[in-house]
């Protein structure tokens, strides 16, 4: 399997701020990595460094490997997003005054991934196609962003917190469609989440991150199954 994504030695934060420290991991195509944590520990940071969002104070990031590898550190955000790295951040962004179809529309790329997948994916969406972004849930709204995400057809899907805040009924929608997502069609991700054990059952990867450092990498599967040492990473009840 083909390496698609590399972080050596990132170093980056806000400003002077330096939030992460040396960071390293690596990520193959199609596979999910689960980026867990207990609040405050810069999962965010990695998240939005990856995004463009933040300012590197050192290391470097690869999309891709060998003769076609590109290197992530050296482009601004929109240059990623036409690279291959799709983002949906915790606070959505939206566009709010334009419709769902139009904020499909407004940003789709060719290939496999469509408004119309979307609204397969996400009937909820389909139905209020022509409704404008404020007229919708908070769980519309996130299913909107991952959907508007997924129609740059990237080749790395950054979720931050996808399930936060959400209805159980509409966590099990968006798990569902994450599962979907990853494991049916293929698409690499790095998701961050506060139910760990719920990301781990659809994750081959996982890495815990504590004071901006890496503590824990290996497979998600060996994490889940070990709950004393999850609880004793992340601090939670297990």
């Amino acid at each position: 399997m083909a390496e698609l994504l590399r972080v050596d030695r990132l170093r980056a934060g806000y400003g002077e701020a330096v939030v992460l420290q040396d960071v390293s991991l690596a990520l193959d195509e199609g596979q999910t990595l689960a980026l867990l944590g207990r609040n405050g520990t810069g999962k965010t940071t990695l998240i939005n460094t990856l995004a463009g969002a933040t300012r590197m104070h050192g290391g470097s990031i690869s999309l891709g490997a060998g003769a076609s590898a590109v290197a992530l550190h050296q482009l601004a955000p929109f240059e990623r997003a036409a690279a291959g790295i799709g983002w949906v951040p915790q606070e959505r962004n939206i566009f709010k005054s334009l419709t769902v179809h139009e904020n499909l529309t407004a940003v789709a790329r060719p290939g496999k991934w469509n408004p119309d997948g979307v609204y397969t994916m996400f009937p909820r969406l389909a139905e209020r196609k022509s409704n404008l972004g404020t007229q919708l849930s908070g769980g519309e709204q996130q299913m909107l962003a991952v959907g508007r995400a997924l129609v740059l057809n990237p080749k790395l899907l950054l979720l931050d917190e996808p399930l936060e805040g959400l209805a159980p009924i509409i966590v099990e929608e968006l798990l569902r469609a994450i599962r979907r997502i990853t494991r049916d069609e293929g698409l690499s991700a790095i998701i961050v989440e506060q139910h760990p054990q719920a990301i781990l059952a659809i994750s081959d990867r996982a890495v815990v991150l504590d004071r901006g450092q890496v503590v824990h990498s290996g497979t998600a599967h060996e994490l889940k199954a070990q709950p004393a040492l999850l609880d004793s990473l992340l601090g939670v009840a297990r």
